[in-house]
């Protein structure tokens, strides 16, 4: 399939898969939500103190919120992704519960300080998702370029519903695989 094909294809998969998270409805999500949140909680358990960097959640996604909260009371540390810049790399800034926060792209709340840290581990939200472990995001290429750069030691852990898995995202030699990928399903 030409580049060509595989964007249109993508942005179609992208739409549907937005579309039907959408009409899943508050409560659905809510309750897979909580799925996830109790094995990424269990995941964490027994691992050493890191920072985490996480997403303020957006059209429906897993919000990791409440997930971040108790890992910092168990003494993680926690960043939000900022764009600084179109094409180019997100940073993460330091994030504490009742920092400041201002309105970044698309109006996503990220910390207003520019403390700029390295996450250890990243949680990073799937729009789809296939077995191998390659994300469909929603086309920006921000994470795309973020993976890029991360040091080889990070740990990402992709986060979707599982009707978003598809048989392949069609990986173009600048997707990279999740470390893990978690649904209401994965056990």
């Amino acid at each position: 399939m030409q580049w060509s094909e595989i964007t249109k294809w993508r942005r179609a998969q992208r739409e549907r898969l937005l579309d039907q998270r959408i009409k899943a409805g508050h409560k659905r999500r809510s309750e897979w939500n909580a799925a996830i949140e109790t094995q990424l909680m269990d995941w964490f358990t027994g691992e050493r103190l890191m920072t985490v960097g996480f997403y303020w959640p957006f059209k429906g996604e897993f919000d990791p919120r409440p997930l971040i909260d108790n890992l910092i009371e168990l003494g993680h540390s926690a960043a939000l992704p900022a764009v600084v810049e179109k094409n180019t790399p997100l940073e993460f800034r330091a994030y504490k519960k009742g920092d400041e926060l201002e309105p970044g792209i698309w109006k996503i709340p990220v910390p207003k300080r520019r403390d700029i840290v390295e996450p250890c581990v990243l949680i990073v939200p799937l729009v789809g998702f296939d077995a191998e472990g390659y994300r469909l995001g929603y086309g920006g290429g921000y994470y795309d370029r973020t993976l890029a750069q991360l040091p080889e030691q990070t740990i990402t852990l992709g986060v979707g519903y599982s009707f978003a898995e598809l048989d392949t995202i069609q990986p173009q030699s600048f997707d990279i695989p999740m470390t893990r990928i978690f649904t209401e399903l994965t056990r």
